[in-house]
Protein backbone atom coordinates (compact mmCIF):
# COMPACT_ATOMS: atom_id res chain seq x y z
CA UNK A 1 0.00 0.00 0.00
CA UNK A 2 1.24 3.47 -0.83
CA UNK A 3 1.44 6.05 1.92
CA UNK A 4 1.71 9.77 1.47
CA UNK A 5 4.76 11.42 3.03
CA UNK A 6 3.24 14.89 3.15
CA UNK A 7 -0.42 15.67 3.86
CA UNK A 8 -2.60 17.24 1.19
CA UNK A 9 -2.45 20.98 1.27
CA UNK A 10 -5.69 22.91 1.56
CA UNK A 11 -5.89 25.73 -0.99
CA UNK A 12 -8.39 28.56 -1.11
CA UNK A 13 -11.03 28.65 -3.85
CA UNK A 14 -9.89 30.43 -6.95
CA UNK A 15 -12.35 32.90 -8.32
CA UNK A 16 -13.04 32.36 -11.99
CA UNK A 17 -13.08 35.23 -14.49
CA UNK A 18 -16.74 34.44 -15.17
CA UNK A 19 -17.66 35.28 -11.56
CA UNK A 20 -16.02 38.68 -11.78
CA UNK A 21 -18.47 39.75 -14.50
CA UNK A 22 -22.13 39.00 -14.78
CA UNK A 23 -21.98 36.88 -17.92
CA UNK A 24 -25.77 36.79 -18.36
CA UNK A 25 -26.02 40.54 -18.87
CA UNK A 26 -23.04 40.43 -21.18
CA UNK A 27 -24.70 37.69 -23.23
CA UNK A 28 -27.96 39.60 -23.62
CA UNK A 29 -26.30 42.93 -24.28
CA UNK A 30 -24.43 41.49 -27.26
CA UNK A 31 -21.00 41.27 -25.66
CA UNK A 32 -20.73 37.54 -26.26
CA UNK A 33 -21.34 36.53 -29.86
CA UNK A 34 -23.12 33.30 -30.63
CA UNK A 35 -21.95 31.23 -33.52
CA UNK A 36 -24.28 31.33 -36.53
CA UNK A 37 -25.98 28.10 -37.49
CA UNK A 38 -24.39 26.16 -40.28
CA UNK A 39 -26.48 26.37 -43.44
CA UNK A 40 -27.51 22.92 -44.62
CA UNK A 41 -26.86 22.12 -48.24
CA UNK A 42 -29.91 22.50 -50.47
CA UNK A 43 -31.62 24.79 -47.95
CA UNK A 44 -33.44 27.66 -49.65
CA UNK A 45 -36.12 29.46 -47.65
CA UNK A 46 -37.16 31.39 -50.76
CA UNK A 47 -38.32 28.17 -52.43
CA UNK A 48 -40.24 27.05 -49.35
CA UNK A 49 -41.83 30.48 -48.83
CA UNK A 50 -43.02 30.49 -52.46
CA UNK A 51 -45.48 27.74 -51.47
CA UNK A 52 -47.40 30.09 -49.16
CA UNK A 53 -50.92 31.10 -50.21
CA UNK A 54 -50.95 28.65 -53.13
CA UNK A 55 -53.37 25.91 -54.12
CA UNK A 56 -52.70 22.19 -53.70
CA UNK A 57 -50.78 21.01 -56.76
CA UNK A 58 -50.70 17.35 -55.72
CA UNK A 59 -54.50 16.93 -55.98
CA UNK A 60 -54.49 13.23 -55.10
CA UNK A 61 -57.84 11.69 -56.22
CA UNK A 62 -59.92 10.56 -53.26
CA UNK A 63 -57.63 12.33 -50.78
CA UNK A 64 -57.55 16.03 -51.64
CA UNK A 65 -60.55 18.04 -50.44
CA UNK A 66 -59.08 21.50 -50.86
CA UNK A 67 -61.96 22.79 -52.96
CA UNK A 68 -64.52 21.72 -50.33
CA UNK A 69 -62.77 23.30 -47.32
CA UNK A 70 -59.83 25.51 -46.38
CA UNK A 71 -56.69 23.47 -45.79
CA UNK A 72 -53.25 24.41 -44.74
CA UNK A 73 -50.83 24.48 -47.66
CA UNK A 74 -47.38 23.12 -46.85
CA UNK A 75 -44.24 22.57 -48.96
CA UNK A 76 -44.13 18.88 -49.94
CA UNK A 77 -40.55 17.71 -50.54
CA UNK A 78 -39.69 15.02 -53.06
CA UNK A 79 -39.08 11.51 -51.71
CA UNK A 80 -36.58 10.55 -54.42
CA UNK A 81 -32.87 10.13 -53.80
CA UNK A 82 -31.95 11.94 -57.02
CA UNK A 83 -33.37 15.12 -55.46
CA UNK A 84 -31.23 14.85 -52.32
CA UNK A 85 -33.46 12.63 -50.16
CA UNK A 86 -31.51 10.14 -48.05
CA UNK A 87 -32.47 8.47 -44.78
CA UNK A 88 -33.76 11.13 -42.40
CA UNK A 89 -32.56 13.95 -44.69
CA UNK A 90 -35.16 15.87 -46.68
CA UNK A 91 -34.76 16.54 -50.38
CA UNK A 92 -33.35 19.91 -51.39
CA UNK A 93 -35.80 22.80 -51.02
CA UNK A 94 -35.76 23.39 -54.78
CA UNK A 95 -37.79 20.18 -55.06
CA UNK A 96 -40.89 21.26 -53.15
CA UNK A 97 -44.50 21.47 -54.30
CA UNK A 98 -47.36 23.24 -52.49
CA UNK A 99 -49.80 20.66 -51.17
CA UNK A 100 -52.63 20.42 -48.66
CA UNK A 101 -52.03 18.58 -45.42
CA UNK A 102 -53.98 15.49 -46.51
CA UNK A 103 -52.04 15.11 -49.78
CA UNK A 104 -48.76 15.69 -47.95
CA UNK A 105 -49.63 12.93 -45.48
CA UNK A 106 -50.55 10.61 -48.37
CA UNK A 107 -47.24 11.39 -50.10
CA UNK A 108 -45.12 10.66 -47.00
CA UNK A 109 -47.06 7.95 -45.15
CA UNK A 110 -49.80 6.64 -47.47
CA UNK A 111 -49.98 3.01 -48.49
CA UNK A 112 -49.94 3.70 -52.23
CA UNK A 113 -47.14 2.22 -54.38
CA UNK A 114 -43.97 4.33 -54.48
CA UNK A 115 -44.19 4.62 -58.27
CA UNK A 116 -47.65 6.22 -58.04
CA UNK A 117 -46.43 8.66 -55.40
CA UNK A 118 -43.40 9.62 -57.51
CA UNK A 119 -45.43 10.13 -60.69
CA UNK A 120 -48.00 12.24 -58.79
CA UNK A 121 -45.25 14.37 -57.26
CA UNK A 122 -43.48 14.82 -60.63
CA UNK A 123 -46.69 15.91 -62.37
CA UNK A 124 -47.33 18.43 -59.62
CA UNK A 125 -43.73 19.65 -59.78
CA UNK A 126 -43.94 20.32 -63.52
CA UNK A 127 -47.15 22.32 -63.03
CA UNK A 128 -45.72 24.19 -60.02
CA UNK A 129 -42.42 25.05 -61.73
CA UNK A 130 -44.39 26.73 -64.55
CA UNK A 131 -46.14 28.95 -62.01
CA UNK A 132 -43.06 29.53 -59.82
CA UNK A 133 -40.47 30.18 -62.56
CA UNK A 134 -42.67 30.98 -65.55
CA UNK A 135 -41.42 27.94 -67.46
CA UNK A 136 -41.62 24.17 -66.85
CA UNK A 137 -38.67 22.36 -65.27
CA UNK A 138 -37.95 19.55 -67.73
CA UNK A 139 -35.17 18.09 -65.59
CA UNK A 140 -37.81 16.16 -63.64
CA UNK A 141 -39.27 13.74 -66.15
CA UNK A 142 -41.91 11.04 -66.16
CA UNK A 143 -41.66 7.79 -64.24
CA UNK A 144 -41.54 4.84 -66.62
CA UNK A 145 -44.13 2.35 -65.41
Amino acid sequence: MLTRKTPLRRTPWKSSPVESKDWRTELHSGGIKRKARKKRSGHDAKMRNACRDQICYLRVPGVCHQLEREDTIVPCHSNESEHGKAGMRKADDKYTVPGCGLCHYWLDFGGAPQMLKCSTWRRAYREWSEVRDGMPDESVGEIDG
